[in-house]
This record gives structure tokens, C-alpha cells and sequence, in this order.
């Protein structure tokens, strides 16, 4: 399988930390909750988290504070589907492609619920043809742009379809909440929304760089859900994330990689770029401790996260689209993500521009 070409798309505002901390201080939400939630929410937003701005689906501010559950759906409803189909144009655009040459759609997103599913409305915006494969992946949280790739390497492998379309969209600004669990408040100051898209096929793309998938892995290890998972409370969604979560996520990187170089007869030595999702500031700090990585070789994933936050799903495409625009020498890269479950995803790339 081959990646032709990628496209991205954001909200058109985005927000600086301390903007968003001057607005909650204001608003009634925040007087609600206990003083070391508030000084938390003050740290986090005020300090060097590794975030400068995010974007966010909202024309003010005050609106993220907005917590009715018909408000966030309404939210997504609107923001995903225009967000989606605008990566997915973008993308067929960048690969010189129209839309009646695309044969599947994958859409992956763990930010809202809508039924048929976002597929049905990229396929509508884009004018799919009828006869296109259409696949929501609802549920696999940060991680999901890897599983929806080796989905589209099967069906293109099994010969189900010429060229494949993935696009993974996320409207955090709908899942977001506030109580005085630090973990849901922590959660609150790190999200961003934005979609990305991939256009993928069995042969190489005859405009720009070659990129080959060259073998992926995967570990799933459920002992650990409760460290990062979706909740519900009164109707709305309440990330569940624990302090536990860098380490967890360098661990099983770890046990990805290694298996992934073990089953495609890799040397850690070959690898010369790392393309990780941005969780946060902390797990890029876990992850370079346990792979001995300097900040330089982290740098596309540490941009993403300074000017967009954890976008959730679409991060690592977010790193990937940087470090093919920004100097990450040709050869064998390495696409990580990680997230709900907990589970952990990882490709070999072969690069060459």
C-alpha cells in the first residue's frame, strides 16, 4: 500500500491557553468547582504544557463552557461532517484525484455518535459514487488513524479497491467537561479539533513523495482501560485520563515496535523518523526517555501539539503531513498512535522524495 497524499483541516478560530483561562475564570462554571481544581485549571493554562493555541469549533470561547447535552451534540453534528469532508477535498485535491476514483471510505472518530455514520456525509459532500465502500470506526479513541489504515491496506491488498480514502475527524470541543477530577480537567486543557485525511492505493502515486506502508503492529491491553477510556455523566461524554498515562503509553510504544521490528525483520537502528501521535507534553517526554530520542527527533509531533493540542485521531497524520514538509530525511520512518483501550498502533514507512 501506498500513501498518496494527505489534507487537514481545523476549525477557522483557534485559542490561546491564557484566553481560554481568562474566559473560565469569568464564566459560572468555574466558581463551581473546588480551589485545587481551580489552581490546577490555572497551572495547566498559564504554564509551559507544551500548548500554545488550539483550535477549537466554537466562534467564542464562553461557548466551550456550555455543557448541555444537546448543545455538544449539536456541536459535533454540525463541525464533524464539514470538517471531515474538508480534509477529504483537500486530499483528493493534493493527489489530483476526483471523487469517482475513490472506491472506499474509512471514517474513524470517538468525539460524537451520529447514525448512518460520518461516512454517509464525507460520501455525500465529496459525491462518492453509490457503489464506494463506506466504514465508521467509532470508538478506538487517539489511536484510530492506525487501525483505519490497516483496514484500507486489506481491502487494497485483497483487491476490494484501487484507491481508498481515510479520514479521521475529531470535535473534542464536544467531549470536553469539567468536574473535580484532574484527570477530566487536565483532559479539558489539552484537546483540539481537526480532521485529517489520507488517500491511499495499491500502486505508488505518480505526483509527489512515494511513501510505502511497509508492516505494522498492534497491542491491545485491556487490563489497563481505566487509565484512558470515555465515561458517561448526565448525558454527556467525561474523558477518563490517569496520571499513569505517559508511562503507559511508552511501555506499550515499546512492545509495538519491538514486535513490529521482530515480524518485518526491522533493526531499531534503520528507523530515521519517528512520527508519533501528540498526546501531550508528558507522554512525548515518556516516549523519548524510552526510545532515546532527542527533542529534534520528536519535533513534528512537538509542533502539532504547540499550535493545535491533542487533536485526538487525526495528531499523528497532523506529525506525519509536518515531517514530509519539514526536513525528516528519506528512509525508513516509524507512525505511532496510541489511546483508548489501552492500545497501541504502530507502521513502518519507507520514504522517498
Amino acid at each position: 500500500m501506498f500513501l498518496h497524499s494527505l489534507g487537514l483541516a481545523v476549525p477557522a478560530r483557534s485559542f490561546a491557553q491564557a484566553e481560554v483561562l481568562q474566559a473560565l475564570e469569568v464564566d459560572p462554571t468555574f466558581a463551581t468547582l473546588t480551589e485545587k481544581s481551580r489552581n490546577l485549571l490555572r497551572k495547566v493554562l498559564s504554564g509551559k504544557n507544551g500548548i500554545e493555541r488550539r483550535h477549537l469549533a466554537l466562534d467564542e470561547v464562553r461557548e466551550a463552557f456550555d455543557f448541555r447535552p444537546d448543545s455538544m451534540m449539536a456541536r459535533f453534528r454540525k463541525h464533524a461532517p464539514h470538517l471531515a469532508a474538508r480534509a477529504a477535498q483537500h486530499a483528493l485535491e493534493n493527489a489530483h484525484l476526483s471523487a469517482d476514483q475513490i472506491d472506499a471510505l474509512f471514517v474513524a472518530t470517538c468525539t460524537g455518535y451520529l447514525c448512518p455514520g460520518l461516512s454517509s456525509y464525507v460520501a455525500e459532500s465529496l459525491r462518492l459514487p453509490g457503489s464506494a465502500s463506506l466504514l465508521d470506526l467509532v470508538g478506538q479513541g487517539c489511536g484510530a488513524a492506525l487501525p483505519a489504515l490497516d483496514q484500507a491496506a486489506a481491502q487494497l491488498q485483497a483487491g476490494r479497491a484501487r484507491r481508498v480514502l481515510v479520514v479521521c475527524v475529531e470535535i473534542c470541543s464536544a467531549a470536553s467537561y469539567l468536574d473535580d477530577d484532574p484527570g477530566v480537567l487536565i483532559s479539558a486543557c489539552l484537546f483540539g479539533d481537526g480532521a485529517a485525511a489520507v488517500v491511499l492505493g495499491s500502486e505508488p502515486s505518480p505526483q509527489g513523495p512515494s511513501v510505502r506502508w511497509a508492516g505494522s503492529a498492534r497491542h491491545s491491553a485491556p487490563e489497563h482501560r481505566e487509565h484512558l477510556r470515555f465515561d458517561h455523566r448526565r448525558g454527556l461524554l467525561r474523558n477518563l485520563l490517569s496520571a499513569e498515562v505517559p508511562s503507559l503509553s511508552a511501555r506499550h510504544a515499546r512492545t509495538v515496535f519491538d514486535r513490529a521490528c521482530a515480524d518485518h525483520g526491522r533493526q531499531p537502528h534503520e528507523v530515521c523518523g519517528w512520527i508519533w501521535h501528540a498526546g501531550g507534553r508528558e507522554v512525548l517526554r515518556a516516549l523519548r526517555r524510552e526510545f532515546q530520542l532527542t527533542d529534534q527527533q520528536t519535533e513534528p509531533s512537538s509542533s502539532v501539539l504547540c499550535h493545535h493540542g491533542n487533536m485526538s485521531s487525526p495528531s499523528c497524520l497532523f506529525a506525519l503531513d509536518h515531517a514530509l514538509r519539514n526536513g525528516v530525511p528519506d528512509g525508513l520512518w516509524w507512525l505511532a498512535s496510541f489511546g483508548a483501550g489501552f492500545s497501541s498502533f504502530g507502521a513502518f514507512l519507507e520514504v522517498r522524495r
